[in-house]
């Protein structure tokens, strides 16, 4: 959990925080992720929880560098012991060959 940062825009002031967090993963990966405005004091956590967090992820050039910011919309914490679902999950579903336009047709490859 990184310091709150703030400012003032157009808008008015604005706050914005990141936070690190680690996959369960075999080979666990860290990813830095982060809540702005409302949404800080809409989803607490604290170090060491356990969470399921949804987000975007949006790039943006600025100055001829790309910047990309992945930022979070909801954090659902998770149960201590409970058996993972689906949004601890973060690789797609594989399409089968039988799934591919023209499979069903019995086609030969033109190779």
């Amino acid at each position: 959990m990184l310091p709150i940062a703030t400012g003032q825009g157009k808008n008015g002031t604005w706050r914005s925080q990141d936070y690190v967090l680690e996959t369960a993963d075999q080979y666990p990966k860290k990813v830095c992720f982060n809540l702005f405005g409302d949404k800080i004091d809409q989803f607490p956590i604290a170090i060491d929880d356990q969470v399921n967090v949804s987000f975007d992820v949006e790039s943006r050039e600025y100055n001829g560098r790309w910047y990309t910011t992945i930022r979070a919309w909801k954090i659902e914490k998770s149960v201590v012991g409970a058996s993972s679902g689906p949004a601890s999950s973060f690789t797609a579903p594989t399409p089968s060959f039988d799934a591919a336009p023209g499979a069903a047709e019995g086609t030969d490859l033109p190779f």
